[in-house]
């Protein structure tokens, strides 16, 4: 008979943690998830090619720029990001004819990628990295734009300033890889601009934007 009360008694202790374990997860807090939508202003630099027939550098205009950022958040650290960046700017070099040089070139970066913050989504320092392509497009339209693969780390710190908005400040690296030896912005009746060699071309930028956090 003993034996049977203590089973009892352990059923109920059981019984009962169970119900208190139910009843704390249900008023636990769920865990936090930030996502945000964010507007740059920027600036971008760098951007060197070599000439594959005369060596000299073709170099891209450093320039004023601008970008988007969706990041989608994944737990209380880490959102997925989805981010576009453009820069109209123009290529130049030495070498160019007087009708070339300086013609302008609108270059664009499309990535798919994440941030990862130190201590919280939302406020303080993260880091960031991402890829997918480079659109390089003339603003002549007799020539062919090129696309090319590509890929971006950085850094950033968010500044909240209410519970919906925060201030982003950011500096980003980016690499293309473009073709050894090609020929680029080409057309039928003019042949093609410049034809370089090399395996990738780089860039940095500055951006500063104001997010509106969800």
């Amino acid at each position: 008979m003993r034996a049977l009360q203590n089973g009892w008694r352990l059923l109920a202790v059981a019984a009962a943690m169970s119900v208190a374990s139910s009843l704390h997860a249900q008023t636990a807090p769920p865990e936090k998830k930030e996502s945000s939508v964010t507007l740059y202003g920027g600036y971008r630099s760098g951007g060197s090619l070599t000439d594959a027939n005369t060596g000299s550098s073709v170099n891209v205009r450093n320039d004023s720029s601008y970008a988007l950022a969706v990041d989608i958040g994944l737990d209380r650290q880490t959102q997925v990001q989805l981010f576009y960046s453009h820069q109209q700017s123009a290529l130049s070099s030495g070498t160019f004819a007087p009708t070339v040089n300086d013609f302008g070139l609108a270059i664009d970066y499309y990535h798919a990628g994440g941030t990862y913050f130190f201590e919280e989504v939302g406020a303080g320092g993260y880091v960031m990295a991402g890829f997918g392509a480079t659109h390089m497009s003339p603003d002549r339209g007799d020539l062919n734009s090129e696309t090319f693969l590509s890929g971006h780390i950085g850094m950033g710190f968010m500044l909240p300033l209410g519970k919906h908005v925060g201030l982003r400040f950011e500096a980003r690296g980016y690499g293309t890889l473009v073709n050894n030896e090609s020929s680029l912005f080409c057309s039928d009746n003019a042949g093609c601009v410049v034809a370089i060699k090399g395996d990738a071309m780089y860039q940095g930028e500055a951006l500063a934007g104001l997010s509106i956090r969800f």
